[in-house]
């Protein structure tokens, strides 16, 4: 990978598509399939946070009790979810998904999305279309870094579940109506921005909040590279959803075991 600091390697690509994602494997599948889609792109790769400095930052706003929650019910569900690794290998295969660095695109690592590198490295290649998936909220001074638009694929309905693992929250209130996918316009907002597209998801039995969102890959990826395609043709299309809005936050240990014994949603 070529690595992004402050002085940024001039890029062999300017215009066209460029890929922010988060560094890890779901990142890759997006980047594989919308290489087959689209064909070439540049990607920046935002470096992973540590654990310990992602509950640091949630309780910063959640509270420190709320966000030590949130890391028992991820240590919980590694202990009784033991065969989400198998899962994840089934969907793999089924939607034929690549989870390694595509060879032929150029690819940047920075440390965070709205560190001025990131700012920097948009700036040089000037892409028509920025897509998203998986990084953290972008500022005010990324989404301005640049006159193009920038695209999120979200893994539920929007308006009415925002924010993190919106399926399993979907499921949590029996609204399987709205188990799905959005790709919309990135604002400074928590997936506020206006929608492009949608569609729905469902699950099998042998799913649960570590998979859904591998699945969900299948639904929401053709609409992704759609919307990719319609902004370097100048022909978006975004629209508002007539539906109530929530922010979601990833489930506490008391929340994620009380809603796996009576709801059986796991």
């Amino acid at each position: 990978m070529a690595e992004s600091h402050q002085s940024v390697p001039a890029p062999s690509q300017r215009g066209g598509i460029v890929l922010l994602i988060a560094a890890g494997p779901i990142g890759w599948a997006v980047a594989n399939e919308l290489v087959r889609r689209l064909g070439p792109l540049t990607i920046i790769v935002e470096k992973g946070e540590g654990r310990f400095a992602l509950v640091r930052r949630r309780a910063r706003y959640l509270g420190a009790f709320y966000a030590l929650g949130q890391l028992a019910a991820s240590v919980v569900q590694k202990v009784l979810l033991r065969g989400t690794n198998r899962r994840r290998q089934q969907i793999l295969a089924a939607l034929d998904l690549k989870t390694e660095a595509p060879a032929n695109c150029e690819v940047h690592q920075v440390s965070n999305v709205n560190a001025p590198e990131c700012h920097a490295l948009l700036r040089t290649i000037a892409p028509t279309v920025v897509a998203v998936f998986g990084t953290r909220l972008l500022r005010r001074a990324t989404l301005s870094s640049v006159d193009a638009p920038f695209i999120n694929c979200h893994p539920g309905i929007n308006p009415k579940y925002r924010g993190i693992d919106p399926a399993y929250w979907a499921l949590v209130e029996g609204d399987v109506e709205n188990v799905g996918v959005t790709i919309h316009l990135v604002d400074e907002g928590v997936d506020t921005g206006r929608v492009l597209y949608q569609g729905p998801s469902k699950f099998t039995a042998s799913d649960n909040i570590q998979t859904y969102q591998w699945l969900q890959l299948g639904d929401s990826l053709p609409l992704f590279a759609q919307a990719v395609n319609d902004a370097l043709a100048g022909n978006l299309k975004p629209k508002a959803a007539d539906l109530p809005s929530k922010q979601y936050y990833a489930p506490t240990i008391w929340q994620y075991l009380w809603y796996g014994f009576t709801r059986r949603v796991w």
